[in-house]
């Protein structure tokens, strides 16, 4: 695990944002953890969670040239990536993001900041499904550009309705690599590293909920 990774799970814990017990999913399963994205709302969380993204992406090998944060909450997370990248690891590339609704008046059109060209990184906070991502390429391809990659905050490293998960069936069908800040397999490392056993108490919950959903 990298030392950021390592951060990244000590933070979210601490803030509650990454929770331990039983949560039912939309999907009916019955969850050991929830990790709710929705609490970075305070300029030090999202500071933190910017730079845990532009660490994630500075080791990416795929070449993007803009950054595509899909509305609504890919707009915060592309303007702050964007900054971390820039002031973290003097990577400085443009970002844009939509609208939901085309502007009829001023400059017009639903893209805003930097042109939406070339080969765009994706930023977003989970995939579950794979309906917003496939929503966001078809806005990118719309304006003649390329899907370079997607960065997510988490990797649930769990199956959908098939064998494969949401991740690796968009990373199949669009021949990309994800990019992500955590995943189970980083959950379940920390956990069994953990001294407090407030923590480990919950490791065979989630091993068992990795052996039956995992991929």
């Amino acid at each position: 695990m990298k030392d950021f990774q390592k951060d990244f799970l000590e933070f979210v814990i601490a803030n509650n944002i990454l929770r331990f017990g039983e949560f039912t999913l939309k999907s009916g399963r019955v969850s050991p953890y929830f990790f709710n994205a929705g609490l970075f709302n305070t300029g030090s969380k999202l500071a933190f969670l910017a730079n845990c993204y532009a660490a994630a992406i500075a080791e990416l090998e795929t070449d993007y040239d803009v950054l595509f944060g899909p509305a609504y909450k890919g707009i915060p997370l592309a303007a702050t990536t964007a900054l971390a990248l820039a002031t973290q690891h003097s990577i400085d590339k443009p970002y844009c993001f939509n609208r939901k609704e085309a502007k009829a008046h001023g400059e017009g059109g639903s893209i805003v900041g930097a042109e939406l060209r070339g080969r765009v990184l994706i930023i977003d906070d989970v995939i579950t499904a794979g309906t917003a991502v496939r929503e966001a390429v078809e806005i990118i391809q719309g304006a003649g550009a390329e899907l370079a990659s997607i960065a997510v905050a988490m990797d649930r490293q769990e199956k959908g309705t098939g064998s494969s998960s949401a991740i690796q069936e968009i990373e199949q069908a669009y021949g990309i690599e994800i990019a992500h800040i955590i995943s189970l397999q980083n959950i379940i490392d920390f956990l069994q590293a953990a001294d407090d056993s407030a923590l480990s108490e919950h490791l065979p919950a989630v091993e068992k909920y990795r052996e039956k959903y995992g991929v």
